[in-house]
């Protein structure tokens, strides 16, 4: 194009821009004009109206627009609070082994003052050809299906400064039915000084969680783009500066490399026909070393505060996890043996009104034992009101409970034949039962009585009692009816 029509054309840009510039000031002026001439009740609506609207366009600007904070690490536990807990999961019976062996594992590595590292990622990104690159005499086992690793593995490694390093392949995550892999990855990941995530493109969001996961536990964070040799130039720049605004405060830096390995084409011979040939890539790998190298160059006793802060954050939530657990375990047999002794109950009460008693005594036997095992503080006020609230729903729901009691035993040989007072134990069972259950789950939750949850949950599994359930109360209520009869 000549420097002439290049210049016409920008007149005629700079034309247009000031015609519309003009257009809009003259619309602008006309709505003014209109908007005076309004009565003024209805300029102030209009005038609060744009201005709640102008305030929330501001907002959301400032929202998309605002510099993003900084991820802040999970909040570590004492060491000496976290031993006591898993002590105390020990003496309930909890197995504790795998708890107190990341503890000693923990102890070994900061004594061992070696550096580790944790080639991180999902399934079959080339996390297996980048330990091989990183250390060409490292033996590596992995699945043929999928060329995927199935155990952690640890090889030696060095750096370009000389200093040596552990480097700890991983299995990769997202792989379907490998979520006990993926665990034991993420606990390694935990272990290391420094992590490389590695990813064959762009991040998807349950890699972009993956990232921020580690985040969270302040782990030093290198992220890597394998088989970068496949895309040209220009769309590796942007594929990376699409990286970086995925990893935005995540990672220290953003590398492309290549980790080589095999790979396998076709190729056609002189008489027509092809044969499969398999060839090696070479690696390049060098921009990752160079960034692992500053990324650790504190050294191992450096990185360690951070490792070890990992490591306890995340012993923090399985400790958190076996103690709901084991509570729930425990729940489970305290309900169990109240839903028993209402069995019990029920097949002894003879005066009319002595169910009544026993039920209300059962309740808020119940009560107590659920809110103690969950550490929660209940008055007896407090512990009264809800047993008279259950009640109350027992009692408008009871033709309901009945209901079901009398069809479950039907289901069962040699219940539905023993009379009502079977039935009447059995739908005792079922009310006791369905009531710890609502109470037990109420309080993990909620972490306080709260009447009007618990009662909610409660008249649910009244209305919706499983057939699994019912078979264990039967069951329960069948070995109640045996030891009385001394059958």
């Amino acid at each position: 194009m000549s420097r002439r029509l290049r210049l016409l054309f920008a007149a005629l840009a700079m034309a247009a821009l000031l015609w519309l510039l003009f257009a809009a000031a003259e619309r602008f002026l006309a709505l003014t004009q209109r908007f005076l001439t309004l009565p003024v009740a209805l300029q102030w609506t209009l005038g609060v109206v744009l201005a709640v609207f102008a305030a929330a366009g501001l907002s959301v600007l400032w929202w998309l627009l605002r510099p993003r904070r900084k991820r802040r690490p999970l909040p570590v536990p004492d060491r000496g609070n976290l031993e006591q807990r898993i002590g105390q999961l020990r003496e309930h019976g909890a197995d504790t082994g795998a708890l107190a062996s990341e503890l000693g594992e923990l102890d070994r590595r900061r004594l061992g003052a070696r550096l580790h590292v944790a080639v991180f990622g999902e399934i079959s990104t080339g996390k297996s050809s980048l330990i091989r690159a990183l250390a060409p005499q490292a033996q590596l086992a992995s699945d043929a299906r999928g060329g995927t690793t199935r155990s952690v593995g640890h090889y030696d490694s060095s750096l370009p400064d000389g200093r040596s390093v552990v480097l700890a392949d991983v299995p990769g995550s997202r792989e379907s039915g490998g979520e006990a892999r993926e665990t034991a990855a993420r606990e390694e990941a935990l272990r290391a000084h420094a992590v490389v995530y590695l990813c064959a493109g762009d991040l998807t969001r349950g890699q972009v969680d993956e990232l921020r996961w580690l985040a969270d536990f302040g782990k030093p964070l290198l992220l890597a783009l394998n088989k970068a040799d496949q895309w040209n130039a220009s769309e590796l720049d942007q594929l990376l500066a699409r990286l970086r605004q995925q990893s935005r405060g995540i990672a220290s830096a953003v590398i492309a490399i290549s980790a080589g390995g095999s790979e396998r084409y076709q190729r056609q011979l002189a008489d027509g026909s092809t044969e499969s040939v398999e060839r090696q890539r070479k690696p390049v790998i060098e921009p990752l070393l160079q960034a692992l190298a500053r990324l650790t160059a504190p050294g191992a006793e450096g990185l360690e505060p951070l490792r070890e802060n990992a490591v306890l954050a995340g012993l923090h939530q399985r400790t958190g996890a076996l103690e709901a657990q084991t509570r729930a375990e425990q729940a489970e047999r305290i309900v169990r043996k109240y839903a028993r002794r209402a069995i019990v109950g029920a097949m002894a009460a003879v005066a009319p009104g002595s169910d009544l008693v026993i039920q209300g005594v059962l309740a808020t036997g119940l009560t107590r034992a659920l809110a103690e095992l969950y550490g929660v503080k209940v008055s007896e006020v407090q512990i009264e009101d809800f047993v008279q609230q259950a009640k109350l729903t027992l009692r408008t729901g009871s033709s309901i409970v009945l209901a079901v009691a009398g069809n479950a035993l039907k289901a069962f040989p040699g219940l539905g034949t023993l009379g009502g007072g079977v039935l009447h134990a059995f739908a005792y069972a079922l009310i006791f039962d369905s009531m710890g259950r609502a109470l037990a789950a109420s309080l993990a939750e909620r972490h306080t009585l709260d009447q009007d949850d618990a009662g909610a949950r409660l008249r649910e599994l009244l209305a919706d009692a499983g057939s699994g359930r019912l078979r264990q109360l039967a069951s329960l209520t069948m070995e109640a009816v045996r030891e009385r009869d001394g059958d």
